[in-house]
């Protein structure tokens, strides 16, 4: 965007960085899908004194370059883990929301020593529940968007999309920018889904969850989306040390809806 800084160029894709507070402990920040590192600011805010935060815009995302590698959803995930491990500097509390969740898991295992702590919100790695029907209902959602896309119909694939995701925040509220910044992009969640129903990454393989030695905070709504419920189930019954709290009254975008709820959580779960 004509007018911002620069991006830096970080596992050879043009990226967009923040970074905010004056803590002494670092912290990386992922972000959910169709979102930017925007997303953290309300949680940023409260933990401005507490902890050096970085945020970035993932591929795709806000101002970082697109993504030009399609469906290859391994591709994707790869480079997007890779530029986040990049962006840590010695050693950090790593926190992820949905997608960027199973980025952050990702990293705890591939980086471990570079991961103090992992903070997950409502990762959606719905391939921990397949052969469910819950797998098989948020599947339904990726043909649905599929379709829409298909036949031209962006602006209802976001629709299905946003509302599916954001409880009690409705497409139709949107102002009209952000409905076409989303429909513009809503390609991206099909982009990004061979690694959260396929795991495409590998991170369910047999013995990788259990290698974990980090605390791990798995934070989650009163109302998920569909399946996310169960995949912390599954998640839960396979990582050591790790912690499950509720944020009441949220949905799955609580990082924007009650920042100051999750800074809370995170603060309490770091002890600063």
């Amino acid at each position: 965007m004509e007018g911002g800084p620069p991006l830096s160029r970080i596992a050879g894709h043009p990226t967009h960085v923040v970074r905010m507070g004056s803590g002494v402990r670092r912290a990386l920040f992922i972000h959910c899908s169709l979102a930017h590192s925007g997303a953290w600011m309300g949680v940023g805010a409260a933990l401005l004194d507490k902890l050096s935060m970085t945020a970035f815009d993932r591929p795709g995302h806000g101002r970082s370059a697109p993504w030009l590698g399609g469906e290859d959803g391994k591709a994707l995930h790869d480079l997007t883990t890779e530029i986040a491990g990049q962006l840590i500097d010695k050693r950090a509390d790593v926190v992820g929301h949905s997608y960027g969740a199973t980025v952050a898991l990702r990293l705890a295992m591939e980086w471990p020593e570079h991961v103090r702590t992992l903070t997950m919100i409502e990762p959606v790695l719905f391939a921990a529940i397949r052969g469910t029907a819950e797998y098989d209902a948020a599947r339904e959602m990726i043909y649905g968007l599929r379709s829409h896309i298909e036949r031209g119909n962006r602006m209802e694939a976001a629709r299905i999309f946003h509302d599916a995701t954001n409880h009690g925040m409705y497409f139709d509220d949107l102002s009209p920018e952000r409905q076409k910044r989303m429909a513009a992009r809503i390609d991206l969640v099909l982009e990004e889904s061979p690694a959260t129903f396929e795991d495409t990454a590998g991170l369910l393989e047999p013995g990788r969850l259990e290698k974990i030695r980090q605390p791990v905070l798995l934070l989650e709504s009163s109302n998920p989306p569909v399946g996310v419920r169960a995949v912390h189930e599954a998640l839960a019954a396979r990582i050591a040390h790790l912690q499950r709290v509720v944020v009441v009254g949220a949905g799955h975008m609580s990082p924007i809806t009650h920042p100051e709820n999750v800074a809370g959580e995170i603060a309490a779960f770091l002890k600063v």
